[in-house]
């Protein structure tokens, strides 16, 4: 009987503002994951700047490439393919990617497979959780991004539900800049929520019609900037940990609540956790009490993969080039891109 050859993937990520390139062998063992992340410099501007951010992943890119090959130890005629990020993100920092993976793939005569940014999230469950496997519910919830998608086998992925207005990290960003916290704004807000009374102010749960899974966080920053104005203009004193841990649990009851909803509606038992915001510690415990409660299985990646890395694109990749996924060198960044589209 023939042996199973080790499929290894060079993946590369630069869809926002982390440069990021990984070897990934057989999907889910990672050989090396090198990030260059740019939040201190982005920091000085209250958010991350398009061209500044396209700029430094040219800058980044050829030097994040060469120390994943060479923590992996290997060369980049001994991958299979290259997988790189063409959508969703920022056209321009897409591009560099993009361009780059097209360069290599072209030049070591390697296949090249176009990864969904999304998709990658949801893969990035399979890394740490080797036995992890579709079907199952997850929730994906970064800056840009809050999605409900049912993933019924690999790369098969309907979207249930998403955010009408603000994505959840978006929200987060948004409130931290009303009081003071400054970018990000998600990391930000979960530290000060440990300091503060969530129950101090009452801030608005959306759950819009009966029967739908999306998401609105547009009211609730509202509200949050509302009763803010509203203490200056009295003259009161504004509790930065209070605002901070009653704005995290009304988003994180909504997370929770509509998660809970579609599994069961679905008939599964097992939820994923993706994307940067799934690194908050609020969301992470209440979603593992509810999943207790229920007797559902929950998996969540480390913080490091919730957060823009290569490793889960390589990941993602892996089952796109066992899919037969090969792209051309047609293919472009698709700065909206919608998941299961290609």
């Amino acid at each position: 009987m023939e042996e199973k050859k080790d499929i290894y993937i060079l993946a590369i990520e630069s869809s926002c503002d982390e440069t990021a390139a990984a070897v990934v062998k057989n999907g889910r063992e990672v050989l090396s994951n090198t990030i260059s992340s740019q939040i201190a410099l982005h920091t000085l501007y209250g958010g991350v700047v398009p061209e500044i951010a396209s700029r430094k992943h040219i800058e980044a890119i050829d030097g994040v490439i060469t120390q994943a090959l060479q923590e992996a130890r290997i060369t980049l005629e001994q991958v299979d393919a290259v997988g790189v990020t063409y959508g969703p993100g920022l056209v321009g920092a897409l591009l560099v990617g993009l361009a780059e993976a097209k360069a290599l793939a072209f030049a070591a005569g390697k296949p090249l497979i176009g990864v969904h940014h999304i998709e990658g999230h949801i893969c990035a469950n399979y890394i740490e959780n080797k036995d992890f496997a579709p079907p199952y519910m997850a929730l994906v919830v970064s800056g840009g991004h809050s999605h409900l998608v049912f993933v019924s086998d690999y790369g098969k992925y309907e979207i249930l539900g998403r955010t009408r207005d603000d994505a959840a990290g978006e929200a987060y960003d948004k409130v931290a800049r009303a009081i003071g916290m400054g970018y990000p704004g998600g990391p930000k807000i979960d530290a000060a929520a440990k300091s503060g009374n969530p129950d101090a102010i009452k801030f608005p749960r959306v759950y819009l019609e009966e029967d739908s899974y999306d998401f609105s966080f547009s009211g609730l920053k509202s509200s949050v900037l509302n009763y803010v104005n509203k203490q200056k203009m009295l003259g009161a004193k504004i509790n930065s940990n209070d605002i901070a841990a009653s704005f995290q649990q009304s988003v994180v009851e909504v997370l929770v609540g509509k998660t809970m909803k579609a599994a069961k509606d679905r008939g599964v038992t097992k939820i994923a956790l993706a994307g940067g915001v799934a690194s908050n510690t609020a969301l992470r415990e209440k979603m593992q009490e509810a999943c207790e409660k229920a007797g559902f299985y929950l998996s969540i990646p480390s913080p490091i993969l919730c957060t823009d890395n290569a490793a889960m694109i390589g990941c993602a990749a892996y089952y796109e080039y066992l899919a037969g996924v090969r792209d051309g060198w047609d293919l472009n960044a698709n700065p909206s891109l919608k998941l299961g589209e290609r």
